[in-house]
């Protein structure tokens, strides 16, 4: 700051012209000249009522500030383009199945909208996003989930119930939770969740959980391989609405028991830091945002879950 007021004092000579300039008080502009002139252990200009003049130190000392300042704000001017610029390489860090299902299918259509933005996407099966090499990191959790990140929330999701219409012609549909028992489910497991329980919540608050133990005839860590068993007519399956509804829109599944859900997500987006976003990184967001919940809201419109649509759709498949 004492530089750049130096200067500006060089320039209107006059100290009071300065400070108009610059928006500051006289006595300011005096106070920081009179540090520069101390901490440099220089006299740096010639005062007098007529005039304001640099001394020979003064006269060097400015022409290595002006260098100085214009390559600050070179610098400057750089950094501010490269936030704002709607180029350069997006580094995303994203859990497998949302790579798949969410980030893969959108990336067509954004780089024709950004076509000067590049994707580069790294698959991890983290739990916790670890970002100090990347600017997005994407994955889901449940809604409950309290970590100390800072992180935008992309959707709220609930994970439903499908099955192909092909096993539903062979077995029937359940009319109610407890009818699972006597199904082939395919189940999800993880470190903290049991492959043989599903939680079913109705999408009335005042109608109580279902909580059922059943065999799975299929249990496995990875959702692709449980889609893809309940696509060749396995089984049922639990998945979020974002993972299935290209599926449903095209016929390839069926929700089953449409009142009830099986759990509560959210997708997040944790960045590196609230403030300074690059620009790309926005759009991104924006775009991810509105794609998924465009890609969700084609087949099940609202926030309930419970729609006409599908309970059509399900009868016709039977």
């Amino acid at each position: 700051m004492s530089m750049r007021v130096f200067q500006r004092v060089m320039d209107e000579r006059s100290f009071a012209a300065a400070a108009r300039a610059m928006d500051l008080s006289p006595a300011v502009v005096t106070r920081l000249v009179a540090d520069l002139e101390e901490h440099l252990g220089a006299r740096l200009l010639h005062r007098s009522t007529r005039k304001l003049a640099p001394t020979e130190a003064g006269e060097s000392y400015l022409r290595r500030v002006r260098a100085i300042l214009q390559d600050i704000d070179e610098a400057d001017a750089m950094a501010g383009s490269l936030t704002q610029e709607l180029s350069g390489v997006l580094h995303v860090l994203c859990q497998p199945v949302l790579a798949t299902h969410i980030v893969a299918p959108m990336v067509a259509p954004f780089r024709q909208h950004y076509p000067n933005i590049q994707l580069d996407i790294a698959v991890d099966a983290f739990v916790e996003p670890q970002l100090e090499d990347y600017d997005i990191a994407l994955f889901a959790t449940e809604a409950a989930y309290d970590g100390d990140i800072i992180a935008r929330k992309i959707v709220s999701t609930q994970a439903i119930l499908v099955a192909s219409p092909a096993y539903l012609r062979r077995k029937g549909a359940p009319q109610q939770p407890r009818d699972l028992v006597e199904h082939e489910c395919l189940r999800l497991k993880g470190v903290h969740t049991r492959a043989s329980r599903w939680r079913m919540q109705h999408i009335h608050a005042e109608v109580a959980p279902v909580e059922l133990d059943m065999p799975a005839t299929l249990a496995s860590n990875h959702i692709d391989t449980l889609l893809r068993a309940s696509l060749e007519g396995a089984g049922i399956a639990a998945a979020s609405v974002e993972l299935v509804a290209p599926f449903l829109a095209a016929g390839q599944l069926v929700r089953v028991l449409p009142e009830w859900i099986t759990g509560e997500f959210i997708l997040l987006a944790a960045l590196p830091t609230r403030k300074f976003l690059p620009q790309r990184t926005r759009v991104f967001l924006d775009f991810l945002v509105e794609h998924t919940r465009h890609a969700v809201g084609s087949v099940i419109p609202g926030d309930t879950g419970i729609h006409e649509a599908l309970r059509t759709q399900q009868a016709s498949a039977l």
